[in-house]
Formats: C-alpha cells, structure tokens, sequence
C-alpha cells in the first residue's frame, strides 16, 4: 500500500515538473500563454438621461392647405385715387349730396337729347360724362372752385349763359342735377360743332375712332374743348394737335378705369 502510494506520488511530481509548473517556484523556462481576450462587462452601468431636450415634431403625412383669405368688403373710398383735390382756394356752397345722387343726376343727364331737331341722335356716352365729372370735381356736388368753376361738372358761369341762351333753357348750375345737364349739353354742342366742322357731321364719339390718346379724332377734340373752349381746339387742329394732352389723357383714363365706380 505504501508503495502504490510513493508511486503515485512520483508520477504526479513529473506530470508537474513536465508541465513547467514545480511545486516549491517558477521553472526555469515559462511558457507563455497568450490571454484569451474576455469581453468585460461594466458594473452598474445606467442608461445616460438627457435633460431639457424638447422632442422633435413628427413630420406630417401632408402639408396644410393655405387658408383662403376672406374676401374683403368693397371699402367706401375716402379719397381720390386719381389725384383730384380740392384746390387751397376752393370753397363749399350749401350741403354735399351723397355719391350715389350725383352718379345718377350724371347718367340721367348723359341719357338726354340736346339736339332733336337738327341732331336726333347725337348721344353723348354716359361714360364720358361720368369721366369729365370725376375729373373736374371728383363728384362734390356743392365744390366753387377759385376760378368759378361750380359743382358736379364745374360749369363756368359763361358756359352757363351760353347754353341757357342757345338752347332757351333756364339751368341753375348750383343745382346738382341742373348742374349735370349744363355740362352734359355743352359735350353735345361741341361734338356737334366739331362733328360738322371737321367730320362731315359724323358725331361718333367711339373711342375705337381715336388711335391715340393724342390723336386727333372728335373724341378727344370734345374732351380738350371741354377744357379749353371750342377757339383753342379751332387754332390746335390747324397743327393736327390738341391743346391739352394731360387734361385728355386722364379723362380718357377715367373713361376705362375709374375709382368712381365703386360707388
């Protein structure tokens, strides 16, 4: 039994001395093991907590439809776009009546026959009438300006006599509605002065006859005379010309586009 002891003894030592590893120290030629890399596993670890960070918007699947704005109501105008003012010399006489009178006292005017004898259908376009109104005066019924020009279509006190005298009338221009067929009737004394002067009685106030705003056909001759009197045309067309080219040309404007027909 002993010996089987001793034995086994004796086979372990060399088994140890043969792996290079004694048992009383190191041996002599250590043999180097290389170390199995070993995924090291952090102790108490805790998932970072950002602080006041706002979370992003999801996007949305499809972009808003724009709103559609309101239409906005048809404002009441306070002044004119056109730049009519009154001058620093003008004065009022009596009550203003409201927009919507003088736009119908101005068409009713424009509707009349000034020359049924001679003229029956010489018509003078509403559009026109309204137009050199709204230039004039900008629709201000009880406006005297400085030079006595009065009311609605600023008939000159000449101008008043004349066409009470040839047309046996008796026309007030302080009236609002007289006043609009003062100068209504003198457009279609004009027109029939100049039609028969120069366009062998034709009395077409188109603007399709007028190339131009400066040009002369009777349109514009009528709107310059209106202006500047039937003699200062006269002597104009002799130079194939007009004697007022602004004062025409923003009334023919007024005739296409006029901030007086918002009221």
């Amino acid at each position: 039994m002993n010996r089987r002891l001793l034995v086994l003894v004796t086979t372990l030592a060399g088994l140890l001395v043969m792996s290079g590893c004694g048992l009383g120290g190191e041996s002599k030629q250590p043999v180097t093991v290389a170390a199995q890399p070993t995924a090291s596993v952090p102790e108490n670890i805790v998932d970072p907590v950002i602080e006041d960070e706002e979370p992003s918007p999801e996007p949305t699947t499809a972009k808003p439809k724009p709103k559609k704005s309101k239409a906005e109501p048809k404002a009441t105008p306070t002044e004119d776009p056109n730049n009519f003012q009154l001058p620093a010399c003008a004065e009022r006489d009596g009550k203003e009546v409201s927009k919507a009178k003088a736009e119908a006292a101005l068409r009713a005017a424009a509707g009349k026959t000034y020359w049924p004898g001679s003229a029956p259908k010489l018509k003078v376009p509403s559009r026109l009438v309204l137009a050199t109104a709204w230039h004039e005066s900008g629709w201000t019924s009880n406006y005297v300006n400085c030079d006595g020009g009065r009311g609605l279509m600023q008939v000159m006190p000449d101008t008043e006599a004349f066409i009470n005298q040839r047309f046996e009338k008796s026309y007030s221009s302080r009236d609002y509605r007289q006043n609009a067929v003062l100068g209504a009737n003198y457009l279609a004394w004009l027109t029939k002065a100049f039609g028969d002067a120069y366009f062998k009685g034709n009395y077409d106030l188109s603007a399709e006859k007028c190339k131009s705003h400066s040009s002369v056909c009777l349109l514009n001759m009528v709107i310059a005379g209106y202006n500047m009197g039937r003699g200062a045309v006269d002597e104009a067309y002799a130079q194939k010309e007009l004697p007022n080219l602004q004062y025409v040309d923003v009334t023919r404007s007024l005739m296409k586009s006029c901030y007086c027909d918002r009221y």
